[in-house]
């Protein structure tokens, strides 16, 4: 059996393009299989979504990408430098802005320089004085996202971190997402329960299934796009369909949701 343990994706000559590799991974809890014997791999540049019903084993893959859990078989190889931003912000209140975005990284050489050009990157260097209290919910998820960025990471990992923003902040923070993504080219792991957001955001969409990968389909759609855009339309339908839902159940669904 290959070694449960996360080991850094390196060459010799640094990083390679590959940003993580997995292979039948695996993860138990109180008996039951949570994943069942994974294989991935992305390549550097490369933005994954992951689609899947509750408890389908996204946040735990997730989580152990990110280091914050072990798989109990299976190879976990992923780049060396990685961040994570999740659904929550978690900024330190007593800490300002800048200090946020560089916080548990001190030894960056000039400290609050790279914490103002990461924030000015997310358009918020004139907060960077502030308290975290004073932000909205899309600010704080900024300054999130500078905290990550300003590790360099050749690895994004992003658990739901639009989940809890409104309409039209979610579309600013997709916009915002893609830039940062093609200004620094890492490769990104998006967990999600949004088809749309899978679709306008990734170069491919894996499904889990109670722990395995059911489907792994490839975005070839011309950027920017759009939800209404006729190739869009029938992506979201085939996705629909490896989730194992119908049309009419994503509608009805949505007028929840809506009403």
């Amino acid at each position: 059996m290959n070694s449960p343990d996360i080991d850094a994706l390196k060459t010799r000559h640094g990083e390679r393009k590959t940003a993580l590799e997995l292979n039948a991974v695996s993860r138990v809890f109180s008996g039951r299989a949570v994943l069942k014997d994974v294989s991935l791999s992305v390549k550097r540049g490369q933005f994954v979504s992951m689609l899947g019903a509750s408890g389908a084993g996204k946040t735990t893959l997730l989580r152990i990408l990110a280091g914050l859990d072990q798989a109990d078989s299976g190879r976990v190889r992923v780049a060396g430098a990685r961040s994570v931003v999740f659904q929550e912000p978690r900024l330190v209140l007593a800490k300002r802005v800048w200090e946020n975005v560089v916080i548990g990284h001190e030894r960056l050489r000039a400290t609050k320089p790279s914490a103002l050009a990461a924030l000015e990157e997310v358009g918020l260097s004139r907060q960077a004085d502030g308290w975290p209290k004073t932000l909205s919910g899309g600010e704080a998820q900024r300054v999130a996202l500078a905290r990550a960025l300003v590790r360099e990471p050749k690895l994004l990992l992003l658990d739901e971190p639009f989940a809890a923003l409104d309409a039209l902040t979610r579309i600013r923070m997709y916009e915002l997402v893609a830039r940062l993504w093609r200004a620094h080219t890492p490769a990104v792991v998006l967990v999600t329960h949004d088809i749309d957001e899978a679709i306008l955001l990734s170069d491919r969409i894996v499904v889990l299934s109670q722990g395995e990968i059911s489907a792994d389909i490839a975005v070839d759609l011309p950027r920017p796009r759009s939800r209404g855009d006729e190739a869009a339309v029938a992506l979201r339908t085939r996705l629909l369909a490896a989730l194992g839902v119908g049309q009419a159940d994503a509608f009805q669904t949505a007028s929840r949701d809506a009403a």
